[in-house]
């Protein structure tokens, strides 16, 4: 290998590193924004009126009060209770409940995730006994998206026991008056259910974080690079 391929190697190399690390630097910022431009519509959605149950129906687009609060008054349709598999809550794996709400005074229902709790790890085919009351109730909670999917293998699933939840399918599975939202149930723990929600805009600082990384090192390369390719040659010149 010759001097002269030597150093464009290099050189070509260190371009590309400089090239590949700013741009996986920049692409954390953006993440970060992101982050943060969610967690602001929550801000702003939160402050906002909280919802009943004639104000939810009214709404000619439901999707468009996402994250809004709701204070929401009907009856649990627990015999249509399902539960999500490998969710996680404090970094514990376990199941996510959910269970349709019929709105008081609609003819309406909406799904709620009602919490998490702890799966059988030792019979995975049982469900925990988790009750929901009788009778007309009300609820506290913040409209949300429906359940996030997870990456699953085969067809759609069914049973009591579900890896995703797809809400229109199962709209038709049993044939409830299902809105295109549900609502995140919040409060303190009960009925044997947690409800310590992820934040969804929380994070930005960390990949504010992974970005000053990836720019600090596209620097060393830089550096690295005016030194031993650009530097010492001009200090072992002058000395000749």
């Amino acid at each position: 290998m010759t001097v002269r391929f030597r150093f464009w190697l290099i050189t070509v190399s260190a371009v590309l590193g400089v090239f590949v690390t700013l741009s996986l630097g920049r692409w954390q910022l953006s993440r970060a924004a992101q982050k943060e431009n969610q967690q602001s519509a929550i801000d702003i959605q939160s402050r906002r009126e909280r919802l009943d149950n004639r104000a939810l129906v009214a709404l000619p687009d439901a999707t468009v009060a996402i994250h809004r609060a709701v204070k929401l008054r009907g009856t649990w349709i627990a015999d249509k209770t399902v539960f999500l598999d490998n969710r996680q809550m404090n970094a514990k794996p376990g199941l996510y409940v959910l269970s349709p709400f019929l709105l008081e005074g609609t003819a309406l229902a909406v799904l709620v995730q009602r919490g998490w709790v702890a799966r059988n790890f030792i019979d995975r085919a049982s469900v925990p006994n988790i009750t929901a009351p009788a009778g007309v109730v009300e609820i506290e909670g913040r409209i949300a998206p429906p359940p996030s999917k997870l990456y699953e293998l085969g067809g759609t699933e069914s049973g009591l026991i579900r890896q995703n939840l797809d809400l229109l399918r199962f709209k038709i599975e049993t044939g409830l008056p299902l809105l295109e939202v549900s609502v995140l149930q919040t409060g303190f723990a009960s009925e044997g259910l947690h409800r310590d929600w992820p934040v969804v805009g929380a994070g930005a600082e960390k990949n504010y974080g992974y970005a000053f990384q990836w720019f600090a090192m596209g620097a060393l390369i830089a550096i690295l690079y005016v030194w031993f390719q650009i530097g010492k040659r001009f200090i072992a010149s002058r000395r000749a």
